[in-house]
């Protein structure tokens, strides 16, 4: 099984660069303080109980010189005085092993080097009175206690260092942490203004931080202006596209509606219709959702309308709703409700039962469309969301079926609201299955 670390690292572009910044300069500044701590305390430990070790040599020199124990304290003391190490000739107690505080990062190699320097030691004791040594050798006279202040034999105040290395590196990393921040809050400002506008939004967005940032966001406003441009023209366009073609269409109608009513006038009349239909169609499809603003609206209330001109149109929908609170999603009513209601035309075109449900979670809004059709082919499905295809005879416009662009509506409005639609097989009603999802 291969262990990979990924899971475990940071998603966004702030955390990564953080975790790229902060952990070296860590990792080094600890590398670099522990080997100079280490060091810089083992050689004035060094030091510091090499003297020691000189005055205890000479005191110990002078005992085993004297004939008696009285004889021994009298010459020892005045020495012991002279360099401030107690004595206590013999000993009363005496620790049976070496003696240290756990977190004292001195304690460790005073207590080797006392060892290697005094053959004959017994014990050594740096954590029975706090801030002394208690040293026990043995003697001609038998065990003595030495006892000096552990400024003797280590540093002072070892913990400074520490304290005042991990505040710098707390510091430092504050300092990091905020201009970090500074420099990618206008890449993430230039993302939302990339994603808003995927969804349909021209959001406000003036770009800032560095040249590349600046430049990054300058080529989106650019491409913003450009497409929105392009849309306009094509809006223009088709505006008058469709009035020039309704008025003919008008025209024929009226004239048609003046004729006998005959076979022949039924059948021109229902030509005209086609055409209307048709004409709408393609309106609809390259309009899109362009002439609607987003705004806040409940995804239960489209769905109820859609049921609604469902029933109106003389079909039965199966209904249901799985939202268990309301839900308020910034999208553009009409255009989902257009988009959900030519999924169901399409439905009701080659199936009789049809089911419409509307879930949702917490990144996602669905609206599924299931019926007991033919469905599609799954090789095919790709091909049915573009613009103009049309899947057999059945879907023949001159037999009732559409121009093939139903689902590239639908397709449309769902990634213009950061979605997409999934065409699949039902497994309740055996036929096709749409899911339109629009992003939360």
């Amino acid at each position: 099984m291969r262990l990979s670390l990924k899971p475990f690292l940071p998603r966004s572009l702030f955390g990564r660069a953080a975790l790229i910044l902060i952990v070296p300069t860590v990792t080094i500044q600890l590398i670099v303080s522990v080997a100079f701590i280490q060091r810089h305390f083992e050689g004035v430990t060094q030091q510091l109980v090499h003297g020691v070790v000189m005055e205890l040599a000479l005191m110990r020199d002078v005992l085993d010189a004297a004939d008696s124990l009285e004889a021994a304290l009298a010459a020892v003391q005045p020495l012991a005085e002279a360099v401030e190490i107690g004595v206590e000739l013999p000993a009363r107690s005496v620790t049976p092993t070496d003696r240290r505080d756990w977190w004292d990062l001195t304690a460790r190699p005073v207590i080797a080097e006392l060892r290697e320097r005094l053959p004959y030691v017994l014990s050594i004791d740096l954590a029975t009175v706090r801030g002394t040594v208690l040293l026990a050798e043995q003697t001609r006279h038998g065990p003595i206690l030495f006892s000096l202040s552990r400024t003797r034999v280590s540093a002072s105040n070892p913990h400074q260092l520490l304290v005042i290395m991990m505040l710098a590196s707390v510091l430092m990393t504050l300092i990091a942490y905020m201009f970090l921040r500074n420099q990618l809050r206008p890449i993430k400002r230039l993302a939302e203004a990339a994603e808003a506008f995927g969804k349909g939004e021209a959001v406000p967005y003036r770009p800032r931080g560095a040249l590349e940032v600046r430049a990054a966001g300058a080529a989106f406003l650019d491409m913003r202006s450009r497409i929105e441009r392009a849309i306009e023209t094509r809006t223009l366009m088709l505006s008058g596209v469709s009035h020039d073609l309704r008025t003919p269409i008008t025209r024929l109608r009226l004239g048609l509606s003046m004729l006998p009513e005959d076979d022949e006038v039924q059948a021109l009349l229902s030509d005209v219709r086609e055409m209307e239909r048709l004409v709408d169609e393609f309106l609809a499809f390259v309009r899109g959702d362009a002439m609607e603003e987003p705004v806040e609206a409940d995804p239960a209330q489209i769905a109820a309308r859609i049921v609604d001109n469902v029933a109106r149109s003389g079909h039965s929908l199966d209904w249901e709703s799985r939202l268990m609170t309301p839900v308020m999603l910034r999208l553009r009513p009409q255009a989902v409700q257009r988009a959900v209601e030519n999924l169901i035309g399409n439905a009701f075109r080659h199936a009789d039962s049809v089911r419409l449900t509307l879930s949702a979670n917490d990144r996602s809004l669905r609206f599924v469309v299931e019926d007991n059709g033919p469905g599609i082919p799954e090789a095919q499905r790709e091909a049915a969301m573009a613009p103009f295809t049309r899947l057999g005879a059945a879907r023949d416009p001159n037999r009732g079926g559409g121009v093939g662009l139903g689902l590239s509506i639908a397709a449309d409005v769902a990634r213009s609201h950061g979605g997409r639609l999934i065409l699949g097989r039902s497994e309740a009603l055996g036929g096709l299955r749409a899911e339109l999802i629009l992003a939360r």
